[in-house]
């Protein structure tokens, strides 16, 4: 109950928190009121999310297996406080967004699919342009150049031309590797059994036409062992009535 109570506000404050996050990345020209705004913003979302979280908690009915689930959780919402740590916060974004489109959708997988890799390739792009723009030499220093590099290293064709150089932003591109990968693998299984299920239901289709001709042809075997044994019946006494005239 709480959790579909939520799904909207979660949902809003995830966008809150990513336009609070991507505008002053966008315009690093941004006076300071616009960025303590923005700041208050984030602080707000994540206190949302931080609230779902501790009421999950203790609404659960086994806390401490509940806990063991959502550890993942837990540490996305406890590490971010720690300033240099703060891209996790895009984490706990995309894992909020992902939950709440996964009780949406219900298996509506190819909207899905192309959502959150339009979503994960927007926030790889934010998360590699904060961490690289200050760096020296760096070949990723606007927004466009960083939605270059987040396309091709999610598809994982990797030209090259556009690559991070600072320790954060290296761990952004494992981070957009990986899922890239995942999603890869999510497009093949999903091809796959859209293909088995096709052959399936023509395969299904083909034993029902047999079945139902089999059907056919049974009652028409039938209806003519019927026909033919009438046919016998007449036959019969017809047949055997000369033969007792002749005797008397």
């Amino acid at each position: 109950m709480w959790e579909k109570r939520m799904e909207w506000p979660l949902n809003a404050a995830a966008v809150l928190f990513l336009a609070a996050y991507a505008w002053p990345i966008l315009q690093p020209s941004l006076g300071h009121t616009g960025k303590v705004w923005c700041e208050v913003v984030t602080w707000l979302s994540w206190a949302v999310f931080a609230l779902d979280y501790g009421v999950r908690l203790k609404h659960a009915k086994d806390k401490r297996d509940f806990l063991k689930n959502t550890i993942f959780d837990l540490l996305i919402i406890m590490l971010p406080l720690i300033r240099q740590l703060r891209l996790l916060r895009l984490v706990m974004v995309l894992n909020v967004l992902n939950r709440n489109a996964g009780l949406s959708l219900r298996g509506r997988v190819v909207v899905y699919t192309v959502g959150a890799t339009a979503l994960i390739v927007f926030c790889s792009a934010l998360a590699v342009l904060d961490a690289e723009r200050a760096a020296p030499d760096a070949p990723i220093t606007d927004f466009p150049d960083a939605v270059w590099w987040s396309i091709t290293t999610i598809t994982t064709v990797g030209y090259g031309d556009r690559y991070p150089v600072s320790g954060t932003g290296r761990v952004v591109a494992v981070g957009l590797m990986v899922a890239g990968i995942a999603l890869l693998g999510v497009v093949t299984a999903t091809l796959a059994s859209w293909l088995i299920r096709r052959v399936t239901e023509a395969d299904e289709n083909a034993q029902a036409v047999t079945r139902e001709h089999l059907d056919e042809l049974t009652r028409e075997v039938k209806a003519l062992r019927a026909e033919l044994a009438e046919q016998r019946a007449v036959v019969s006494p017809a047949a055997s009535e000369p033969l007792g005239t002749a005797r008397g």
